[in-house]
Parts: C-alpha cells; structure tokens; sequence
C-alpha cells in the first residue's frame, strides 16, 4: 500500500455549486498545465522513459519465467513458487536496503541496480539451470529494485519541486499499470515466438537501456548529507512489531489494512495462469492475457472510480467494491472460454480500484507519528499476502485443478470482505467527517 493524496473535499464534493462553473474546473487546468510542465522538463523525460523500460522488462521477465520453469516442471506450484518469490525482497530486505539511496549518489545508485538486474537476469535464462537456481536469482533480480526505486523517488524529488512534483508522481505511477500491462501482453506473445529462454535473457537488454538513458540524460548530483538521527531507519522486527501496535489496536486501521490484504485471494488466477491456459489447451500468449486481465480492469476501474465519483461515495462504496472484486471468482465452478476469463478477471480488477480508496482511507487515519511504521506493515503485508496466495493457490491446484481453487479463493473473498464491509459501513461516516475537516 502506497501512500496516495487525497482529493481535496472542497474541490471535489459530489453536488457542486448550482449555477455555477464546477469548481474543479481552474483545479483540472492547473493540472493539466502541471503535466505538459513536467513532460517539458529535459531530466524527466530521460527518467521517465527508463522507469517505462523498467516495469515494461519486470513484468516480461515474470511471466517468461514462469512459463520458462512451468514448461520444465509441468507443476502448477513451481510455476507458482517463481513468481511468489519475486514478492519476498521488499518484504525481508526493504528497511535495510531503501537506506542505500541515501547514502550513494542518486542516479549512480539508478544505473548500478540497472545492471546489476541484467546481469542476474541474464543468467536466469541460461538453459539447464537448476529450477532451485532460477527461483534464488528471480529473487536476487528483485533485490535491487529496492535501493532502486527509493533513488528514483529521491531524485524525482531534486529535479522536480512544488506542485509539479505532484503531477510528476501521477505520471509514474500512471506509466506503471500501462507498462505492466504493455510486459505482461508482450511477454505472452514474445515467448509463444521465440521461447521462454531467449525471452528472458533479451529481456537484460531492456534494463541496459534503461541505465543507458539515466546516464545519458540526468546530470549527477552528489550524496546527499545526512544527520546522525537520520542515518538508521526502523528495521523489520521494529517496523513488524510498532506497526502491527498502531494498525490493530485502531479500528479504522485495522479494517483498512484487513481490506487490502484481501488482494492475496483476488490476484490468485495471476499465480496460476499457467496452469489455467493449460487445461484450456491454449498457447503462451494466453497466459499474458489471463495475467494481464486484472491490470486492465484495474486501469478502467481506477480512473472511473476517481474521475467520475466523488470522494464521500467512494468511502461508501469501499466495502461493496471489496465484496465485487471477489465475486467474479465464483463463476469459475462453469467451464468458459479464455475471452470470458479475462473478461471476469478484468472486471474484478475494475472492483478492486477500490484498494486506492483504502489507500487514501488510510492517510487520512493514519497519526503523522506513526504513519511510516503503520504503512511499512500494511505494505509488507500486502506483499506477503499476495504472495502466500499465488503459493498456496499452486498448491491446491496440483490436488483439485484450477476451477476449484479459483472459486474456493472468490468464496472466501466474498465472505472476508463481507464481514470487513460492515463494520466500514459504520466508520466511514468518521472517515468522510475527517476528510472534511483537512
């Protein structure tokens, strides 16, 4: 879970002024200006085009190896293991090494993860490898993004001040659905081409370019200066044990991040796509589809949910929306073809927008004390969940095939989020009243 701004209540209320211009109308042009401004900006462009590379190469990278290891093993855990391992290093590594882009100069710090990931992911490829070899540098692949992705916010924040960071913040996080959606739907079609293999050790020329276009076009700055209270940050047995005191302890909290977490049952079908494209006898393309199928919901849903709903519904709808996304799963005890797979799992991914509501939620009942530890746990454990999910989800395929799993995962969804909608139903009043007031 990220933390996201909050529309401002009193630019976005959902009966505006009769007989007037609607207020957020200066507010949208204002933005509007604020993009074309930052796209202007000579460091961004370079930045932004290697954070497209990027994610467009780490989402290639995840469905080329799990074909590549599905292919070897015909287990529908393995496959499930190599991508729930890409969720651990944020998990196990990240208070310990988000440190770095403090202490390295920023873009250096961009370009050695770069290609620190093309070397590693180079040798995933390497036909014979062990599978036990694959999974271990799968997850050294993912280490560091971490270090990686802390210098990319850290030095977005140096070329870009003021509103126009804000602006900037929304592009790259707009750049991230298209892209994963952009490597999931490629890297379906590309290893149906050329084959899993070759797919993945290609896939190390992507993060190349990227360290290329960092180096080429964003000026160097130096490390910057840190004071002796800010050298350490809160390790993972601090962060575990702080957060889960804030977040449980707080209704409002507790309920939000119970809420989020119920992704590790929803993104389920993602973890076992190969299976599922198996037992429909279609190609390596369908698998991309089937991944795909949430990211493109999610796109839709996302921007329809904060475009055309105002903030005090879309607290309201919270806990309906998280019923819904999990709904769709049920219709999985029916045989259907691969269209209607990803048309189900896409409408699922449009319900589960909702996740940036809870996000925002979140903020706003959050105490600025405590509201690094209290995000700190809430996103380790969205990591995790998803991650247990995709395992125990391959897990249960091998005994019961996909239809069973898949359903059993939108029952209990269903019911989770069910018993979580209620008790929101009583605190989102609280929430709405407090959004009012910031």
């Amino acid at each position: 879970m990220r933390e996201s701004r909050v529309n401002n209540p009193r630019l976005d209320k959902e009966s505006g002024d009769q007989g007037h211009e609607p207020p957020t109308t200066q507010h949208e042009d204002t933005w509007q200006s604020s993009y074309r401004d930052v796209l202007e900006i000579r460091e961004f462009r370079f930045l932004w085009l290697a954070h497209v590379l990027s994610i467009i190469g780490t989402n290639l990278l995840n469905i080329a190896a799990s074909v590549l290891v599905y292919q070897a093993t015909d287990s529908a855990l393995a496959a499930g293991i190599t991508l729930a391992v890409t969720f651990l290093p944020p998990i196990i590594a990240g208070p310990l090494l988000s440190g770095l882009a403090d202490i390295f100069p920023r873009k250096q710090a961009i370009i050695v993860c770069d290609i620190a990931r093309a070397c590693v992911i180079l040798l995933v490829g390497i036909p014979g490898m062990a599978i036990w070899a694959i999974w271990a540098l799968l997850f050294l692949s993912v280490v560091p993004s971490i270090p990686f992705a802390a210098a990319r916010a850290a030095l977005l924040s140096e070329i870009i001040q003021g509103e126009r960071y804000v602006a900037s913040t929304a592009i790259i996080h707009l750049t991230s659905q298209v892209g994963m959606l952009v490597g999931l739907l490629a890297g379906g079609f590309i290893v149906s081409f050329i084959g899993p293999h070759i797919t993945v050790m290609s896939n190390a020329v992507l993060f190349l370019l990227a360290a290329l276009l960092v180096f080429i076009g964003v000026r160097t700055r130096p490390a910057p200066e840190r004071n002796k209270d800010e050298a350490s940050s809160p390790g993972f047995f601090t962060m575990i044990g702080g957060g889960a005191k804030l977040v449980f302890t707080n209704t409002r909290l507790r309920t939000l991040a119970l809420l989020a977490w119920l992704a590790g049952l929803y993104m389920i079908p993602y973890g076992i796509a190969n299976p599922m494209a198996d037992e429909l006898g279609a190609g390596d393309a369908a698998v991309g589809l089937i991944m795909s199928g949430s990211s493109i919901g999610t796109l839709i849903g996302g921007f329809t949910l904060t475009r055309f709903v105002g903030p005090p519904t879309r607290m309201r709808l919270l806990g309906p929306l998280a019923v819904l996304t999990s709904a769709p799963l049920l219709l999985w005890m029916f045989p259907m073809p691969l269209w209607l797979m990803v048309t189900l799992l896409a409408l699922s991914g449009a319900f589960g927008a909702y996740q940036i509501v809870a996000n925002a939620a979140f903020v706003l009942c959050a105490p600025k004390e405590g509201r690094g530890l209290a995000f700190g746990l809430v996103a380790a454990g969205l990591q995790a969940a998803q991650g247990a999910g995709i395992l125990i989800g391959g897990f249960f395929v091998e005994l019961y095939g996909t239809e069973v799993v898949i359903t059993g995962a939108g029952a209990i969804g269903v019911l989770g989020a069910l018993l979580l909608a209620f008790p929101w139903s009583r605190l989102a009043g609280e929430t709405i009243t407090l959004m009012n007031e910031d």
